[in-house]
């Protein structure tokens, strides 16, 4: 009966004794796919081999230029994705049980194997190696998924606030690759009364972006507690952002709104971001405009400047990052924008996170979103 293996791979032979490669040869012919196999005399030739293309790889430990289970454990190093299968004398079978405890899938005997067993040897092997890879990633995935929460809690903390006058919503998505990047928002109320908001994005994706942002985000309100509102807190943000950034081309774009404590006007500072939504007395609008100044982490000599909003009676603020705006809508796969967004707002009457949300499009990049509203009496 003849061998078989259920697909055509190819296979890497790493064996010095030409007699005993030659039979490997012969039985693997005897497959209903007898696999491309290439031949390595040495650890060196078959570094060079060792490419993603392989497969599997049968690897003799007695090389002449690797001791044992050296030869092993660099094959596994070179060739994390393909099976590994040991040959081993019948006196060092030991051996081999030790070459499968450091993370071969199986060994095999040479002088011992026929055709059938070198097939199914094979096959178990490269079985094996796909559930150990499947085990790997999900133990990454669940890793990945812990640290986003750590992550996740340190860039959208609570509010600091209170006063019952004030309402305040948050909204957080990920973008289309459910990784955090370095959007981070917070809200806090200092003993004089004024409430202050920020929400910011650190340029990129990742965890590294993700790490700034947490620092960004708890400087911000270490400052705001300690009386630090202004330019100050700025130039200090911007001082933290060059010192942690991995890379010079690493910059931040934030909003800062500081509501007086009378809750009447907003003094605002955006810098390099995109502009706040208002609905004042009815009327739905963006603060457009010349912004405060160009983001942090560009210019050594950078300056923001003022802008105080009268806010009225009965108010409501947004700040959001820039994943709302350039959201994918309609069928043309137009980006929403500032415009469509204050259109949005108006169509609602009224400014709803969720609705914004659902009615925006496809978000591709992290969103974060803050709504201050003052109750009505």
């Amino acid at each position: 009966m003849t061998a078989n293996l259920s697909e055509t791979l190819t296979l890497l032979l790493i064996e010095d004794d030409d007699g005993d490669a030659f039979l490997v040869e012969e039985l693997l012919k005897e497959a209903e796919s007898p696999p491309r196999i290439l031949r390595a005399r040495s650890l060196q030739e078959a570094k060079a081999k060792l490419t993603s293309k392989i497969q599997c790889v049968l690897v003799d430990l007695s090389l002449p230029d690797a001791n044992r289970l050296e030869a092993l454990e660099e094959v596994l190093a070179l060739a994390p994705h393909a099976a590994v299968l040991v040959l081993t004398g019948l006196r060092n079978v030991h051996v081999g049980v030790a070459a499968v405890q450091a993370g071969a899938q199986d060994y095999l005997i040479k002088g011992d194997v026929d055709a059938r067993l070198l097939a199914r040897a094979i096959r178990y092997a490269r079985e094996r190696k796909r559930a150990d890879l499947a085990q790997l990633r999900l133990v990454e995935a669940e890793l990945t998924a812990k640290e986003n929460a750590r992550l996740e809690s340190a860039l959208l903390p609570g509010a600091l606030l209170h006063t019952d006058a004030i309402e305040h919503l948050t909204r957080y998505l990920p973008g289309s690759g459910g990784t955090l990047a370095g959007d981070f928002y917070d809200t806090v109320q200092t003993p004089d009364g004024a409430v202050h908001v920020v929400v910011g994005d650190v340029c990129g994706h990742g965890p590294d972006e993700a790490a700034l942002g947490v620092a960004l985000r708890i400087a911000w309100r270490t400052l705001v507690l300690a009386g630090q509102t202004g330019d100050t807190l700025l130039r200090t943000l911007d001082t933290l952002l060059r010192a942690e950034r991995n890379a010079p081309e690493i910059f931040t774009t934030l909003c800062m709104a500081t509501i007086t404590p009378d809750l009447s006007v907003a003094r605002m500072r955006v810098v390099g971001h995109p502009p706040p939504v208002l609905v004042r007395d009815g009327e739905v609008e963006a603060l457009q405009g010349t912004p405060s100044g160009p983001p942090l982490g560009i210019f050594t000599d950078a300056e923001w400047s003022v802008i105080d909003v009268p806010l009225g009676e009965e108010w409501s603020i947004m700040l959001y990052t820039d994943g709302l705006i350039e959201a994918v809508v309609g069928e043309r796969d137009e980006l929403l924008g500032v415009d469509g967004l204050v259109d949005l707002v108006r169509e609602h009457g009224c400014i709803d996170l969720d609705r914004l949300i659902t009615h925006a499009g496809t978000v591709s990049d992290d969103l974060a979103m803050v709504l201050v509203r003052r109750r009505r009496d």
